[in-house]
């Protein structure tokens, strides 16, 4: 088991960011991780994330405040423990049009490397070939 202590997560820099400040809590520097990362936003009022795609698949979990998301030509106000999924490639922006800041917990996938064939599939073409 692997404790990130909120007090000690590394900050990051999330591209494409104004008026939010990031942490890691598990995954890249604050530990490996397999499948997916996890960070925290805290988007001050008027901050935002520009439009952009998802890099990779994507969860976010509102914790306190509300924010505005907009993706798949919808516009949606998400509040306290609202979750949002996006697929890699969505094109999405995050607002905080709200008068108070807005925390925000962030599950990224990612990148899975192509399997590399196992024994069975070099194997299945030499068998074809004696038959």
């Amino acid at each position: 088991m692997r404790v990130t202590r909120h007090a000690e997560a590394p900050g990051y820099v999330a591209p494409a960011h104004h008026g939010v400040a990031t942490a890691r809590l598990q995954g890249h520097e604050a530990g490996p991780t397999e499948r997916f990362w996890v960070g925290l936003s805290y988007y001050l009022p008027g901050g935002g994330a520009d439009e952009s795609p998802a890099a990779e698949e994507t969860v976010y979990v509102v914790l306190d405040g509300t924010l505005v998301v907009q993706a798949d030509s919808r516009e949606e106000d998400v509040g306290p423990l609202d979750s949002v999924h996006l697929t890699k490639g969505t094109v999405r922006r995050v607002d905080n049009r709200s008068a108070r800041p807005a925390t925000l917990l962030v599950i990224i996938g990612r990148r899975q490397e192509a399997a590399a064939p196992g024994p069975e599939a070099s194997e299945a073409p030499a068998r074809e070939a004696s038959k």
